[in-house]
């Protein structure tokens, strides 16, 4: 059977805890994230993706759609997903932990590499066309250069917060002129939300990866 599901199919498949299979979840701010699983907490729902999972509301998720409607991502990319040599060897080169990249990967495109946001964000981690255009991004679509401008952008802001990782994380989803603005983590519940999501899931892989 092929259809979407409205927010209340979807709370109502939950509830039922019918098997999922791959599919797309989309969410209200415009993400379609590849997802091979989902389960309902609460008044969340936990989204699982290539190589982890993320938390978001209920309400945030307008629909899930059948994996068929799109390309697999396996089939677009079948030598690189989930781009973990690309993470690891980025990682290396700018003295960031590999489990931090792949958590903003997966919280801004759900390692979806031709992600774009209704802003206009591009590939796995989200650059918007200027920071591509500063960081001489090519082809923000190409994961070996998004994922090498993503780590450097993100280096460069915990340089900026002299280390913060929240309002590094603030910075690179609501841009460092609102961090500015507000002195601080801005007061967006989206922007809020990140902060968490991206700090739950790199917790859950260090302790993963020491384990």
């Amino acid at each position: 059977m092929r259809f979407p599901h409205t927010i209340f199919g979807l709370a109502m498949l939950l509830a039922a805890e019918i098997p999922a299979r791959a599919e797309y979840a989309v969410l209200r701010n415009g993400l379609r994230l590849h997802i091979t699983g989902y389960e309902r907490e609460g008044d969340g729902v936990r989204l699982h993706v290539a190589g982890g999972h993320i938390q978001v509301r209920a309400a945030e998720v307008t629909a899930i759609e059948p994996e068929e409607r799109f390309p697999r991502l396996a089939e677009r990319m079948p030598e690189e997903f989930p781009y973990a040599s690309l993470i690891r060897a980025a990682a290396e080169k700018h003295g960031l932990e590999e489990e931090l990249l792949a958590s903003v990967i997966a919280a801004e495109s759900g390692f979806d590499p031709r992600a774009v946001s209704p802003k206009g964000a591009q590939g796995l981690m989200q650059l918007m066309p200027a920071t591509a255009a500063r960081l001489e991004v090519r082809d923000a679509f190409d994961p070996a250069q998004n994922i090498e401008a993503g780590t450097r952008y993100l280096k460069e802001l915990l340089g900026r917060y002299q280390g913060d990782l929240r309002l590094a994380l603030a910075a690179y989803n609501a841009g460092p002129e609102r961090v500015t603005q507000y002195k601080g983590i801005p007061p967006f519940a989206e922007t809020r939300a990140y902060i968490r999501r991206v700090q739950r899931e790199y917790a859950d892989r260090k302790k993963a990866a020491a384990s």
